[in-house]
């Protein structure tokens, strides 16, 4: 069965692992977003009752 034989994409698997991991996720985690969160002030919701119209 030619799917089970690793030899062809186990290079692969690793050199992509290792591209990820020493150059593409340093770059991502040095990444600063431009709109940081705020906090938003807790505000409580107005409860209205449901008025049924058979009621």
């Amino acid at each position: 069965m030619p799917q089970l034989d690793p030899n062809p994409w186990f290079l692969t698997l690793l050199m992509s692992w290792t591209t990820l991991s020493l150059i593409i996720q340093p770059k991502l985690l040095m990444f600063t977003s431009t709109n940081s969160p705020s906090p938003k002030p807790k505000t409580t919701p107005k409860i209205t009752p449901w008025t049924w119209p058979w009621t």
